[in-house]
């Protein structure tokens, strides 16, 4: 019911996490075995820090999961607005001087990371407007989709034509027709 947060970042923590005990378990079986990977990226490796967009309250929610999953992992957290750094180590936010090397490094990784995170959901949202009722039929592709919509106009005309005037469009059968009556 709504948006946690915590909740989220945990589920991210272990989803990562998770394929490093995959990468791991490969490895102990077989040396010859390279770690995970996925998008070319070696998911099995062990990072040397995992900093956290956040204050205290995110801090303590990655904590826990890394506690269960990659105890051995430092674990940090940047707060924005007085750019406190967090760790479990001190209990008071450390601050680093406005013009500190560290501190810049630190806000050009954050906003690095609110670019790609901002970028991937910006594209999500984009396909899911455009995406139509068509899309959901097992079996029509962009190529039916696009002759489907030459032969018979629109996602309307298709919804209001039968299943014969479907299945005569180019590249389309009886069965498939059907299909696109039940979903559209």
């Amino acid at each position: 019911a709504g948006i946690d947060d915590y909740a989220m970042m945990q589920e991210m923590l272990r989803r990562r996490f998770s394929r490093l005990g995959h990468a791991e378990a490969q490895s102990t079986a077989d040396t010859s075995v390279e770690p995970a990977k996925r998008d070319g990226q070696p998911w099995g490796i062990i990072p040397d820090l995992v900093l956290i967009d956040g204050g205290r309250g995110q801090l303590n929610a990655a904590l826990e999961v890394m506690a269960e999953m990659a105890p051995d992992v430092p674990t940090a957290s940047l707060a924005k607005g007085n750019e406190e750094v967090f760790a479990p180590w001190s209990p008071d936010p450390i601050v680093l001087p406005r013009q500190s090397a560290g501190l810049f490094l630190l806000q050009r990784l954050r906003d690095e990371a609110h670019r790609f995170a901002v970028t991937y959901h910006r594209n999500s949202r984009s396909k899911s407007a455009i995406q139509s009722a068509l899309d959901l039929v097992p079996g029509i592709g962009p190529k039916r989709k696009r002759m489907l919509i030459r032969h018979l106009g629109s996602v309307k005309g298709i919804r209001e034509a039968s299943v014969d005037e479907i299945a005569a469009a180019p590249g389309m059968t009886r069965r498939l027709a059907e299909k696109v009556k039940e979903y559209v």
